[in-house]
């Protein structure tokens, strides 16, 4: 099979598309090529096996994978063409039997050649990487059927990797040109999508929430991105603290159902504190079922939430409705949707975070933002990137430096965690724990606006 054989086959499947799709890295582009029906015809796979024998015949690698799901049977065919060991990763993480992430023998140092459909951007392929570089495996080259990105070599080159391509979307455009299928309109809107790709970003949607631009306006009025996690279980230790640090903090995170001595007077003093010293009110209820429950949660019971709470956090495990059933008909709420955690071993998958980006894309005006941790300055960018709109990233697990607790949690520096992204940091045991809080939580809004201004 040829280059031009291959394309053209490609079309007469229908795996090339033109209209609007939504990419893994959030992009939104104007056509789209479906590889995954290759499964179901054996004269297509077959061929595209052997261009990529041919194209990989001279390179050094001890086992081969292929990114789940449309590169496994690629994979799997190139390397018993090779008749090299072929490995793979899991997509979700197994709860039964051995628990092993990477399905195959190997051995630690092992060097492997990662083989998948298509490149946009490199971030998809970096995160690959640092899985398998997790497992003990070393990653150096990627080879991939189209590239379809502007500069996906230099992007992975950054980070020290090699991409390797069978065909580049410019070859299929002028191909598919060449033999009539494709129009003049279309290739000038994949020759304008992919010259986006390498401009800078502007902000991807007009509207914002009125509750993100009212944390970002106090953020710049009080020159602090600092969330203060007031876990404590005493209205005495509560508001002993806030008299230690309210004034350095733009939002106060709370917990209010862990207060054992709790009455009428709690709130009306909050919001005297509040008023006071000029900061919002963010309570981490963490709503998770369905509308008409999480409605009277949040707007009846003891605590009578959406009285005094500003933001609350949102779980999207019981589907987008969730919002409407929290939000509908109030003023001035709006939610952090729950996308990421940072403790070790939490079950947000990739699937997860994206199911939230795209509730929140649907429902804007209930959302002001997303939670989720990242574990370096690149991961959080990548996960950033991928917000639907103008959301504010609230970052917890943040410390002044790297590490971890007992119970799992997971800590990256202040300047990492800003510098990827994070737009408010919080923090509660570092500062509550500390021999002078109100020293430390200064320390901690100092660096972190500081931060914030360098990357903003």
């Amino acid at each position: 099979m040829t280059k031009e054989q291959f394309v053209l086959d490609l079309e007469k499947i229908g795996a090339i598309k033109f209209g609007s799709f939504t990419l893994k890295s959030g992009l939104t582009s104007p056509f789209y090529f479906d590889l995954r029906d290759m499964i179901s015809f054996p004269f297509i796979l077959e061929g595209i096996a052997d261009l990529l024998v041919e194209r990989i015949k001279d390179m050094e690698f001890d086992v081969l994978t292929g990114i789940p799901y449309t590169a496994l049977p690629i994979a799997s065919l190139v390397a018993s063409k090779m008749q090299k060991p072929l490995v793979y990763m899991r997509k979700e993480e197994k709860a039964y039997g051995t628990g092993n992430n990477v399905i195959g023998k190997f051995v630690k140092g092992a060097k492997c050649l990662v083989i998948d459909d298509l490149i946009t951007t490199g971030a998809s392929k970096i995160e690959t990487a640092e899985k398998y570089e997790k497992e003990g495996i070393v990653i150096k080259d990627f080879v991939v059927v189209i590239d379809r990105s502007l500069n996906g070599t230099e992007e992975l080159a950054k980070d020290g990797y090699k991409l390797h391509s069978l065909i580049t979307l410019d070859e299929i455009v002028q191909l598919l040109k060449s033999n009539n299928l494709i129009t003049d309109e279309k290739v000038r809107e994949v020759e304008e999508f992919t010259a986006s790709l390498n401009k800078p970003k502007t902000e991807k949607v007009k509207y914002i929430n009125p509750l993100t631009q009212k944390l970002l306006d106090k953020m710049k009025e009080k020159k602090s991105n600092l969330v203060l996690s007031l876990d404590v279980t005493t209205q005495k230790e509560f508001f002993n603290m806030l008299d230690k640090v309210g004034d350095e903090i733009v939002m106060l995170k709370t917990h209010v159902d862990i207060i054992d001595d709790y009455d009428e007077e709690f709130v009306p003093k909050l919001q005297e504190y509040a008023k006071r010293q000029n900061f919002l009110i963010f309570e981490d209820r963490k709503f998770a079922d369905i509308g008409n429950t999480v409605r009277h949660q949040f707007r009846s019971g003891v605590y009578k939430i959406s009285d005094w709470a500003e933001y609350v956090t949102v779980h999207m495990v019981a589907g987008e409705l969730i919002l409407k059933g929290l939000f509908e008909g109030l003023e001035n709420r709006a939610g952090f949707v729950l996308a990421r955690m940072s403790s070790k071993g939490n079950l947000l998958n990739e699937t997860y975070t994206r199911k939230c980006f795209e509730a929140a894309k649907k429902n804007p005006q209930w959302v002001a933002g997303f939670i989720g941790h990242g574990n370096s300055v690149e991961d959080i960018k990548r996960f950033k990137a991928k917000f639907p709109g103008s959301e504010l990233l609230m970052m917890p697990g943040v410390k002044k430096e790297k590490g971890s607790d007992a119970m799992g949690q997971q800590y990256i520096t202040i300047e990492e965690a800003v510098g990827g992204g994070a737009d408010c940091i919080i923090v509660g045991r570092g500062i509550l724990k500390a021999d002078d809080p109100s020293k430390e939580a200064k320390l901690y809004r100092e660096r972190a606006w500081k931060a914030y201004k360098e990357r903003v």
